[in-house]
C-alpha cells in the first residue's frame, strides 16, 4: 500500500511541478531543499492530498516531517488513514 501512495504522490509532483522529469525526484528528495516545490506548491500538495484521500490536514500537521518528500507524505497519509479508520470503528461501537 505504501508503494501505491508513493506512486500517486510522485506522479502528482512530477506532472505538476517537474514537467514530467522523473530524474530530479526520488522518494527521499526534499521538496523544499531540492527546489522541487515552493510554499505555494506545498499548498497545492495539501489540496491534492485532501481531495484525493478524503481527509483534512490540520494546520499543526503542515510540517516538513509530514510533507517534505514522497516517502514522508506517503507515511503521513498512511497514518492519517489508519487514524480515521480507528476513529470510525470507535464511533460505530
Amino acid at each position: 500500500m505504501r508503494e501505491d501512495l508513493e506512486r500517486i504522490i510522485g506522479e502528482f509532483i512530477v506532472n505538476n511541478f517537474l514537467f514530467g522529469d522523473y530524474t530530479r525526484l526520488s522518494p527521499e528528495t526534499s521538496f523544499i531543499e531540492g527546489g522541487v516545490i515552493d510554499s505555494t506548491g506545498i499548498l497545492e500538495l495539501i489540496t491534492f492530498i485532501e481531495d484525493t484521500f478524503h481527509f483534512k490536514i490540520e494546520d499543526h500537521e503542515i510540517i516538513p516531517e509530514n510533507l517534505d518528500s514522497i516517502r514522508k507524505a506517503a507515511a503521513f497519509i498512511a497514518r492519517k488513514r489508519e487514524e480515521n479508520s480507528r476513529a470510525k470503528i470507535c464511533l460505530a461501537n
